[in-house]
């Protein structure tokens, strides 16, 4: 099995936050997280990713790298913990890893992890842009096959946007021949109440799970 990039990027940035340092060096902290069957080349595009989203940075230090988190960093991997469909693959998860979730887990348990103040959508134009980056983002983490979850879009987006204002703009994006919102159950691990109610509904469609872009 090839490389999980959601996974991977969230196995990173455990690690790198675990760590305990103010930066490690690239090739220590590849140590920390590759698995056999992985190659460092197979990291390269998402510490590039990572780069983009503020994540993390890197800076040259001799012949080699260090890496440090940025400041995002810390959003970015709750996110990524918090995400349903993010699992660790295979049936051995390394005592490093296990113990850095653990540590994680006791601190967030006593201290939320604060969320870097976002820019407020307050227009249909800035909300078909936010929605259709969130979509195409996790449409190609997840190999979703153009068929993202509504109420991933809805998370992704977050407090930017009213639960109402949301609904609407999502149905003008249909009207507009944007987006295809469609019925459909969601996988049984995923479909609870606060799943469906993040959904849409409305009268003449009823559920609406699905988005699908046209």
């Amino acid at each position: 099995m090839g490389l999980q990039k959601p996974d991977a990027k969230t196995r990173l940035l455990l690690m790198l936050w675990a760590s305990g340092e103010d930066s490690i060096p690239k090739g220590k902290l590849l140590q920390k997280v590759k698995r056999s069957a992985e190659k460092s080349g197979d990291f390269d595009p998402i510490f590039e990713g990572l780069v983009e989203q503020n994540a993390i940075k890197t800076e040259k230090a001799g012949q080699s790298f260090r890496v440090r988190l940025g400041d995002r960093g810390l959003n970015v991997l709750q996110d990524g913990l918090n995400n349903p469909n993010f699992n660790f693959p295979g049936s051995v998860v390394s005592s490093r890893l296990a113990n850095a979730l653990l540590q994680w887990h006791r601190q967030s348990a006593s201290t939320a992890v604060p969320k870097t103040p976002e820019k407020a959508i307050l227009s249909y134009d800035a909300f078909k842009a936010a929605a259709l980056e969130v979509y195409d983002r996790l449409n190609k983490d997840y190999h979703l096959e153009h068929l993202v979850p509504i109420y991933q879009i809805r998370r992704g987006l977050g407090d930017r946007v009213s639960r109402s204002q949301f609904d609407d703009w999502m149905l003008e994006m249909q009207a507009d021949d944007l987006l295809q919102l469609q019925g459909g159950s969601l996988p049984a691990d995923q479909s609870n109440p606060e799943t469906l109610a993040d959904s849409i509904t409305t009268e003449l469609s009823g559920l609406r799970c699905y988005a699908k872009r046209l």
